[in-house]
C-alpha cells in the first residue's frame, strides 16, 4: 500500500490532539476500506426523482467523467447518496461547485474524515473506577437505570462477549468494508459501550451509567494498521449509521468523534433532533475549535473533568453557548478480550453524558432533547463555573420539579 496514500487519507484536516491507546489484534484483511479511499465525493439525489435514480447515476458519471464507487439511500432524509471517485485531473473544489449547480443534484461534498477522540492510555491501572462515585450513580439508580432506552453507539465495533457487555447489546451493524473481521477486537467502541451500559449486578469490572439501557453498536469507524493512528470515520460510513439509527427508533445517539463541518451529516442530525433523539458528541479539547458536530446548537457537546470533578476548559469555550462536563480523565473502561484499561478523552466524557441522558429518559420518557440539554447544562454550570455533572443530582432535581 502506497505510504503517501495513507498520509493523505489520515491527515487530520487541521484538527489536533487525537491519539489512541495501544491495542493488539490481527489487522483486517482489507488494507483500506473503500469508504476511506482518497478523492471521493458524495452526491445526493432528491426523492422526487427516485424512478430515475439509476439512470441519473450513469448520466452524472458520464457528464463529469466520474467513477461510481458506491450508492446507498438515506431514507430518513429522503435522498439517494452516490459515491464517485474523482480523476486526478479535477480540482475537487471546482468540481463540487459545478455539481452543486446541477439541477439534478441536491448536494455534493467531499467524503470527509472524522476522528474518534481518545488520548493516550496510562500504563498503570487504578484499583477502583472513580467516575460512577463522582457522579453518584448508585444513588441515581434508585430512581432510574435507563431501562429499555435505546442508544446508538456510532463508533468502532465492540467486544460483545466482554463479561460486562453480555446481554447489554441488542443490535450489531457494520458500515465499514471488511469491518466485521475486527469488529469484536475494536477498542474505542468497546470502551464507550462499557462506560454507558456495563452490567451493574455481575460483581465484576465497572458499573455502566445506564446498565439497563439497550445498546445498538454501529461500526462506522476503522483503525489503520499501517499508521497506528486512532479510529477514523468518514462521511460515507457515518451517514449510513445515523440514517440507520434514526430508522431503528433510538432515543440517544452517541458520537464520540469530531471532524470538519459536514452538510450531509448536519441534515441527518437535524432530522434526528426533530424526531426527538438526543445527540451527544465529543469535542476537540486541545484545538482552537470544538469540531463538528459539537458546533450544532441542539447537540450536547462534551468536555472532560478530572477525578476531582474539575473541568479542563478548552480555549474555544466562548465560541459555544454552553457545554456539559463529565469524567474524561483516567477513566477505567472495558477493552477487548474481556479486559480493562485506563483511558482519557472527551469521547469518555460523551459516553458518561449519554448514560446520564438514558437515566433521564428512563425516569421520564416524554422528556424532549432541548429539555434534557437544559437540565444537564444547569447541573454542569453554576455561576459561570463548570463542574462534572452528577447523575443523582440531575435526577433528584427532575423528581422535585415533577412533584411541585
Amino acid at each position: 500500500m502506497n505510504k503517501q496514500l495513507f498520509i493523505t487519507i489520515f491527515f487530520l484536516l487541521g484538527l489536533t490532539g487525537c491519539a489512541t491507546s495501544p491495542y493488539s489484534f490481527s489487522p483486517p484483511a482489507v488494507d483500506l476500506p473503500k469508504q476511506f479511499v482518497e478523492r471521493q465525493i458524495l452526491v445526493t439525489l432528491p426523492n422526487a426523482t427516485k424512478p430515475q435514480w439509476k439512470q441519473l447515476a450513469k448520466l452524472i458519471a458520464q457528464d463529469y467523467d466520474l467513477e461510481l464507487s458506491g450508492e446507498f439511500p438515506l431514507t430518513s432524509i429522503a435522498v439517494n447518496c452516490l459515491v464517485f471517485k474523482t480523476p486526478e485531473k479535477y480540482a475537487i473544489p471546482v468540481l463540487l461547485q459545478r455539481l452543486r449547480l446541477d439541477s439534478r443534484i441536491s448536494w455534493a461534498q467531499e467524503n470527509l474524515v472524522f476522528d474518534g477522540l481518545q488520548a493516550d492510555a496510562d500504563k498503570v491501572y487504578t484499583e477502583l473506577s472513580y467516575a460512577p462515585k463522582l457522579m453518584h450513580v448508585a444513588t441515581a439508580h434508585r430512581l432510574s437505570t435507563g431501562l429499555g432506552v435505546k442508544i446508538a453507539v456510532i463508533d468502532t465495533g465492540a467486544d460483545i462477549k466482554h463479561p460486562d457487555l453480555q446481554g447489554q447489546i441488542i443490535t450489531l451493524s457494520n458500515f465499514v468494508e471488511g469491518g466485521e473481521l475486527s469488529f469484536s477486537t475494536d477498542q474505542h467502541g468497546t470502551a464507550i459501550s462499557g462506560i454507558i451500559g456495563a452490567q451493574s449486578d455481575n460483581g465484576i469490572g465497572i458499573v455502566g451509567i445506564a446498565p439497563k439501557s439497550e445498546l445498538l453498536i454501529m461500526k462506522s469507524c476503522w483503525y489503520s494498521q499501517q499508521t497506528g493512528s486512532g479510529a477514523k470515520c468518514s462521511s460515507w460510513t457515518l451517514a449510513k449509521a445515523i440514517d440507520a439509527a434514526i430508522n431503528k427508533g433510538v432515543k440517544i445517539i452517541n458520537l464520540s468523534l469530531a471532524g470538519p463541518y459536514d452538510k450531509l451529516l448536519e441534515s441527518l442530525l437535524d432530522t434526528a433532533n426533530q424526531r426527538g433523539i438526543s445527540i451527544v458528541t465529543a469535542s476537540l479539547d486541545k484545538s482552537s475549535k470544538p469540531g463538528f458536530p459539537a458546533t450544532l446548537n441542539y447537540v450536547i457537546p462534551a468536555v472532560s473533568s478530572d477525578p476531582k470533578g474539575a473541568v479542563i476548559l478548552p480555549e474555544w469555550l466562548s465560541k459555544l453557548p454552553a457545554v456539559v462536563a463529565a469524567p474524561g480523565i483516567e477513566i477505567v473502561a472495558t477493552t477487548p478480550h474481556g479486559k480493562y484499561d485506563i483511558m482519557s478523552g472527551t469521547s469518555m466524557a460523551a459516553a458518561h453524558i449519554s448514560g446520564t441522558v438514558a437515566l433521564l429518559l428512563g425516569y421520564d420518557p416524554a422528556l424532549k432533547p432541548e429539555t434534557i440539554k437544559r437540565l444537564l447544562i444547569e447541573d454542569s454550570m453554576i455561576s459561570n463555573q463548570y463542574r462534572s455533572i452528577d447523575a443523582s443530582r440531575v435526577l433528584v432535581n427532575l423528581d422535585k420539579n415533577n412533584l411541585e
